[in-house]
């Protein structure tokens, strides 16, 4: 059992799978994951996040988001929601936001429109961001520096772009969230670690998603945050503790206490 302490700045601890074991949690402060940052989905998945956050108030962070694969025909009322929520208690960023082409472009106009809302939002509270950009990295990215006031922070979570938009990234003053996806055999994240080292990383595992290898195909829980930490030593070549003790001060850099 490892002692070093993690944080997994991206895990979906409320979604029904997770919840049917809530040994879950245990789990991963049993494994050094002693911080799990939660990103709100829409307005039905705020009830079961908050529920973990008020029973586990020093281990599970809630954020408060619209998703954009939940950016819909109701979408406005769902923002007014995120408004809402954001005016009534403490979350720790502004998440999960973005883009994504991948699913679904029906209703791009809109998710642009609700990125860029809550990204003020954020701005307003003074809160970092977390966000999605599958397919999307690039527009996500554009955005960004646009409203980049040198007050906005956050992370791009579960990378996928290029190494050109990991640059660009790291030049906004944003991290790269790496997950499990860097454990496998198709995936440049090797490469994009190995010349931009740690400075700008934080460890996810945007469980019950992805899984790193060997659980591949199998639910993801955050007690891997040690097996994603591992690959990412062997590739530097560094002592596990020292992925811990950097990418745990990213993820502290980014959200507030």
């Amino acid at each position: 059992m490892t002692h070093d302490l993690f944080i997994d700045s991206h895990t979906h601890l409320y979604d029904e799978r997770l919840m049917a074991d809530e040994w879950q949690i245990q789990r991963a402060i049993d494994a050094g994951v002693t911080k799990m940052y939660m990103p709100n989905c829409d307005s039905n998945t705020i009830n079961g996040m908050l529920q973990l956050a008020d029973k586990w108030p020093a281990n599970c962070m809630p954020m408060m988001g619209l998703h954009p694969c939940y950016v819909k025909e109701n979408y406005k009322e769902e923002l007014a929601i995120v408004a809402n929520w954001l005016g009534k208690r403490k979350f720790y960023a502004v998440g999960e936001i973005g883009l994504d082409y991948y699913w679904d472009m029906t209703y791009k106009a809109q998710q642009i429109e609700a990125f860029e809302y809550q990204v003020d939002l954020a701005l307003q509270y003074g809160l970092p961001i977390v966000i999605h950009s599958r397919e999307s990295t690039q527009d996500c990215i554009d955005i960004v520096r646009k409203k980049q006031n040198g007050k906005l922070k956050g992370i791009f979570h579960c990378f996928s772009g290029t190494m050109d938009e990991a640059k660009q990234v790291v030049a906004l003053g944003f991290y790269l969230g790496i997950g499990g996806v860097v454990t496998y055999k198709k995936t440049n994240l090797p490469e994009i670690i190995m010349e931009l080292s740690l400075s700008h990383v934080v460890l996810e595992t945007d469980a019950p998603y992805l899984a790193p290898i060997p659980y591949r195909g199998k639910r993801n829980e955050s007690s891997y945050i040690p097996v994603i930490a591992q690959k990412i030593a062997e590739l530097l070549n560094i002592p596990l503790a020292e992925v811990a003790a950097i990418t745990t001060a990213n993820a502290e850099k980014v959200f507030p206490v």
